[in-house]
């Protein structure tokens, strides 16, 4: 169990979390910028990017980096 009282799981603030928000962001602001050029290969391209992000998102909690993940140590506030 974790430390805080409330029983709070931190949000997501993890290697996992923010790698994969950082590629989906990256994604869709790539395909709103070729929707509004109407290019719709990179349209596509930029939907193929965000569920590549939840990917490596998924991948790398599995891989102890996520919230509760041996590989991750929270920062004191």
């Amino acid at each position: 169990m974790s430390s805080n009282p409330i029983g709070d799981p931190g949000h997501g603030h993890s290697p996992a979390a923010w790698t994969a928000v950082i590629i989906m962001l990256a994604a869709i602001a790539l395909a709103t910028v070729a929707f509004f050029l109407e290019v719709p290969w990179l349209v596509w391209t930029g939907v193929v990017l965000i569920v590549v992000g939840l990917i490596v998102g998924w991948a790398m909690a599995r891989a102890g980096y996520g919230v509760n993940g041996p590989k991750y140590t929270p920062k004191e506030h």
